[in-house]
This record gives structure tokens, sequence and C-alpha cells, in this order.
């Protein structure tokens, strides 16, 4: 007699589904984390703030040395408040993902209780943390690579948006293996110098050249440079080249070619050019007013007038004794168009003397941003009156509508202005004596010389120009005091910040050009926003006129009110109280409509709650449940043909 193999009792089989799927889930997560895998993850928000940029990717990917991030965070403690506890969360996130994509990265907790070596460690790299109820409470950074430490001595919550651009730059200056050297082109004196007689005083360098000297290595190019390595050079400044040879251009053109970045600070009249010396008969003539970057500006799509600058309705200045002055723009954050730039996002207004107006017509095949702009009711006008502030300016000045470029960013593969190569070389001499050198090449054997000279980029390169030299002038930046020797110097407008901005970008590393600013992930619910605004514009007449018919109806009660009484006593007269009652009446009425009004805007927005909610809690699960069923059929088919 044969037995049916037994079956499995359902609750048996339920218990080994139940431990296979944990054996499952536990091997599985095991899996992924030995294959390095486990941050990997889809980010679908707007601005991407779960991810990375590019440019911190390529900062982490280049890394050659070790670099340690300690993160110092008091997290066992009651007093900590809770807006600093939702950051800190953030913060252990985005740290995470730092140490997933470079195994040169390494990242250290610590939490500096009193009287441990945690706390020991995070005096020693300058965190003191904050004081909070009589408890010293610490959430900060030190990135240290060898013996260079950068310290973020708190995370404030109100910079989330500006961490990632921070922690980048940091790992970036402390892994650099050298002190950034700028090279300088300028055709004013920025540097300074002895007396050009006896018992003069010797000319002050300029306070934008003494901060960058701090922090940097600043090498003169001169004007005329034979040619500017890439390798040495983390930026080339190029400012006020008036006058500029096109082999001096040249060397630009290349630099560029070999994915080096260019500030260039043009300026079709200078201000500080012509107190300086510009134009004066006593002094040789001094330098020339107007400077620009001819053969450049037009090979990379750019184009400026040298005898116009901007004029600007929207944006004019008001000078010391009222004087207008239509030429001198203050653009404030409207006129920064690029909300994700770490170069303009904290800058509150720059002013610009007598600026260059920038168009670009295009044809380079580079990525142009705007990154400071004149307003729509922006001109050009000539640069002699402007220069003069006459007022005559403002009542004969005409926008003509077009929105000009103050601060431009050139970015991508650049092709060269020279392609028949360096000017003022004959071709026919080249051609020959290329010739000679690939005969007596062949003869030796050897693989002919590439050509001296460079058409296309081998690297991305990048270039900021700026439309005005005036800007950063002792005058117009600082105010200045000196003491001796001592140079005391406060910023009195943006301007020295946009140039160190751009500065600190690319010499920290050229990655950090791109980089964004990571979007906040707390942000306002704008359609509610929209909806007030919108019910303020439609009902904000009705809301006056009914708030007017209350104040009135409020004042003839007051007054009915008053006539019924009579010295110390009050009667009661039939007419007063019958219209006392009828004011009243039209009391409730306007306030019952008012409400009504208020119910309307509420109903709106608990509407949109709904839909919010309904698609949380069944537009997910019905997509998911869309895709399984469509996996199941593809699967199903499948199954069936076979």
């Amino acid at each position: 007699m044969s037995h049916e193999g037994k079956t499995i009792h359902p609750v048996v089989r339920a218990v080994l589904a139940i431990a296979a799927l944990v054996m499952i889930v536990v091997f599985g997560n095991m899996l992924v984390a030995t294959l390095g895998i486990g941050h990997k993850a889809l980010d679908l928000t707007e601005d991407k703030v779960h991810s990375l940029s590019d440019g911190t990717r390529e900062i982490l990917k280049e890394l050659k040395t070790p670099v340690i991030v300690r993160y110092y965070a008091t997290r066992s403690t009651d007093y900590m408040p809770e807006e600093v506890k939702l950051h800190m969360r953030r913060v252990d996130d985005l740290l995470s993902e730092y140490g997933s994509l470079s195994d040169k990265l390494q990242i250290e907790n610590l939490d500096p209780q009193p009287d441990t070596d945690a706390e020991d460690s995070a005096n020693l790299d300058g965190i003191s943390g904050q004081t909070i109820n009589n408890e010293n409470l610490y959430f900060g950074l030190a990135i240290t690579c060898l013996d260079r430490t950068s310290t973020i001595p708190f995370l404030d919550p109100r910079d989330e948006t500006m961490l990632e651009y921070e922690i980048s730059r940091r790992i970036a200056e402390v892994s650099a293996t050298r002190k950034p050297v700028i090279g300088l082109m300028s055709g004013i004196n920025l540097a300074g110098g002895p007396a050009m007689m006896p018992g003069q005083p010797g000319t002050q360098p300029w306070v934008i050249y003494n901060q960058l000297s701090q922090d940097y290595e600043i090498e003169d190019l001169t004007m005329t440079p034979e040619s500017i390595d890439p390798e040495k050079y983390t930026v080339v400044l190029v400012f006020h080249p008036a006058g500029i040879t096109p082999e001096a251009e040249f060397a630009i053109d290349q630099y560029v070619l070999q994915g080096g970045t260019v500030i260039a600070c043009v300026d079709p009249y200078s201000v500080a050019a012509q107190m300086l010396g510009g134009g004066n008969p006593m002094m040789g003539g001094g330098m020339p007013t107007s400077s620009t970057l001819p053969t450049l500006l037009e090979a990379w799509g750019v184009e400026m007038p040298t005898n116009q600058v901007v004029g600007d309705s929207t944006y004019a200045t008001t000078m010391s004794g009222g004087r207008p002055a239509l030429a001198v723009l203050t653009v404030p954050q409207d006129g920064m168009p690029q909300e994700d730039s770490v170069v303009t996002r904290d800058l509150t207004s720059v002013t610009l003397f007598l600026p260059g107006g920038m168009t670009k017509p295009g044809g380079a095949g580079v990525a142009m941003k705007t990154l400071v702009r004149a307003s729509g009711k922006s001109g050009l006008v000539d640069s002699m009156p402007a220069s003069q502030l006459d007022p005559s300016l403002l009542t004969r000045f005409q926008s003509d509508d077009k929105v000009y470029d103050l601060v431009l960013h050139l970015s991508g593969s650049f092709k060269s202005a020279f392609p028949d190569g360096k000017p003022g070389e004959d071709a026919a001499d080249d051609a020959s004596a290329e010739g000679e050198d690939e005969a007596k090449e062949a003869e030796d054997g050897d693989e002919p010389e590439q050509p001296g000279h460079l058409t296309e980029a081998t690297q991305p390169g990048n270039v900021f120009l700026i439309s005005d030299v005036d800007a950063f002038y002792d005058r117009f930046a600082f105010s200045v005091q000196r003491l001796g020797n001592l140079q005391l110097a406060q910023p009195i407008n943006g301007n020295s910040s946009l140039l160190f901005n751009l500065i600190d970008q690319a010499a920290s590393s050229t990655h950090l050009i791109g980089a964004r600013s990571r979007a906040a992930i707390s942000r306002p619910f704008t359609r509610l926003n929209d909806l007030e605004a919108e019910f303020n514009r439609r009902y904000g007449e009705k809301l006056e006129k009914k708030q007017e018919e209350l104040d009135g109806v409020s004042n003839e009660i007051n007054e009915l009110v008053q006539q019924r009484r009579q010295g110390d006593t009050v009667f009661l007269d039939s007419d007063i109280e019958a219209k006392i009652r009828e004011a009243r009446e039209k009391q409730v009425s306007a306030r019952k409509e008012l409400r009504e009004m208020e119910k309307d805007l509420r109903r709106e927005k608990d509407g949109i709650a709904a839909r919010i909610i309904g698609l949380n809690l069944f537009g997910m699960p019905l997509v998911v449940l869309a895709i399984g069923l469509v996996l199941f059929g593809i699967r199903r088919s499948r199954t069936r043909a076979r």
C-alpha cells in the first residue's frame, strides 16, 4: 500500500516562508554592503536635494591622499534645539553619501561629552561648541589632510543650501599639494611700487591685491607673456587689458584650451584709469581708459561696445550730494538670475561704475550663464557724459529693450580664436621649417612633432567676464583707513566678495566652478501662498469696502448711543433703538460676508490638502500595484511562450 508524501501544515509553511524572507533580507543587505552599493538611490526631487553635484564627485574622484572628516555632534542631550536635531540628520545623510563615493575619505563621528577625548579633540580643532541652557553643545566639522586642517565651527541650519559647497571647498583646499598661484595680467599697477621721484610717497597697492596676496601666490605675467602654463597657474586674472597685443591674446587662448580658468575685467571707460593718469597730458597721456579683448571676445561669442556704457533707470545710483548717476548701477539680487550659483547667492548687491554692456550673439559652442545683468529698462549711453554725471542724460535716456549682461560665465570646450597659429608668425616659414624637421626626424626614425598650437580644447575651460574695472578700485569698493603702515579696509558693497568668490572657486578646484548650492529641503508650500495672494487680489477691494462699511456702522452706533444718553439718565427712544438695531444688523451682515470670504479660501486650501493626502495614501500604492501588474503580465506571457 503506497502512501503519498506528507503534506506540510500551513502554519509550518508560513513560519518557513517568514524565516526564508528574513534570511533573504539579511544576506541581501550583507551583499549590498559588500559590493559598496548601499547608498545607491534614485533622486526624484525637483532640485536633486539628495544628490551630490558633479563638481563634488570629481573632487572626491581626484583625491590622492587620505582626507579625514571629524564630525562633532552632541547627540546624548535633551537640550539640543529641534531645528538643529533635524539638520543633524540631514548632515548625517550628506556625509554618508560623501563617504560612499571615495575610499580616500574617512568620516569620524564623535560625540564630545565633558572630560572626554572627543571634547579635547574638538577644542584642538578649534570647535568650541555652543552654550545652550548652561550646557556646551557641539555641532561642527574639521577636515584634515596631512598637516592641513579646515574647520566649520558650527553647522548652522540657516546655511543648509551652502553646506555641500563648503564641505567640498574645504576638502579641495586641504588636499591641494601646493599654494594656488594666480597669474596676473594687468594694464593698471595693482601691486604699487616706489616713488617715481625723490621725496614723493610710493604708490600703495590696491586693497584687493593685498587681500588676494594673503591667500594666494600672485605672479605678474606682464601684459606680454609668451605662454601661460595651466599646470602652474590655477587662475589667470586679466585686469584692464588696455591695448593688449594679439600675441598676448593668443597666450590666453592657448591657456583656456588646456582647461585653464580666466577672470577678465574689461571696461569701456575706467574711472580708475582716468584718475590714475589716463589721458592726462602732464603724465604723458597715461594709460588708456578703455580695455577689451577684441579677438577673444568675438571668438567666444560675446560683444561689448568700447565707446558706450550701460545706463539703467531702474538700477541708477544716487551719488553724494544727491547727484543721480544713470550709468552707476547698484544691482540687487533681482539682477542675479542664477539662484543656485554660490558666486552670487549671498550678495546683497554689487555696484558697477560705468560698466560695459555685453550681449551674447553666441556661436562659440560653449555654455553661457549670466551672473549679473542690467534691468529691462537699460540702454547704452555715451561714456563721456556718463562719467561726468551729466543730468541731461536722465531726460534724454531711452531704454533699447535689451537686457545687457554685466558678469558672464563661459564654460565648455572652447575653439581657438587663432586657428592659423600665433599671430606674427609667417605661415610659409612655419611650413618650410616643419617640412625640414619632419624630414630630419624621418631620417632619425623619430615621430614628427605635433603642431606648436592648439585649435581645439584638450580640456573644458572656464572664462568669467566682468564688464567693469572700477568696481574693485579702493574708492569704490572699500572704506579705507590708514594708521601708519597699517591699512584698515571695510567693504562698502558686494564688489570684492564677487571677485573673491570667483577666485576661491577656481583656486580651490576647477570643479567647484560648476558647483551649485544645495537646494533647501524645507521649502514653503508655494501653492498655498499663491492661493492667498490670489485671494487678496480678488477680494482685496471687497474686503476693504466691507471693512469701511463696518467702521461706518460702528461710528453710527456710537453716535446713536450718545444720543440716547441725556445727563446721567438713560431713556429709551423707540426710533433710536430701531436705528441701533438696524445698524447692528448691518454690522452682523458685513462680518458674516467677511467670514464667508475667508471660508472660501480655507475650503480651497483644505481641498488641496485633501488631494495631496489622497495621492500619498492611494496614488503611490496604485502606481506600485500597476507596475506590479504590468511586470506580472510580461512574466506570464513569457512563461506561456515557453
